[in-house]
């Protein structure tokens, strides 16, 4: 039997989480660029950066949030295919 969800449809989560990778993306390199001066002695930057630093962080928190969106749309859509709960 094949499963009904196209390959290529989106599921509730995905945007949350791609978007939640390419941040984490953006403050892992903001990290590198940061802590590269203390390895190549040279001046240290600006203290903005050190905040970007922490868009890992915030991304890796968008992720989970896309996550846990698709875990709960998958079991609300199990529940619904399972039909009602018998009454007692």
């Amino acid at each position: 039997m094949r499963d009904k969800t196209q390959t290529n449809s989106a599921a509730p989560g995905d945007r949350l989480i791609r978007a939640g990778a390419i941040v984490f993306f953006v403050g892992t390199v903001a990290t590198l660029v940061t802590v590269a001066p203390l390895f190549l002695q040279t001046t240290p930057f600006p203290t903005y950066m050190f905040g970007l630093s922490m868009l890992m962080g915030v991304g890796f928190l968008i992720a989970g949030a896309g996550v846990f969106r698709s875990i709960a749309a998958g079991r609300r859509q199990a529940r619904a295919a399972s039909g009602p709960a018998p009454a007692r």
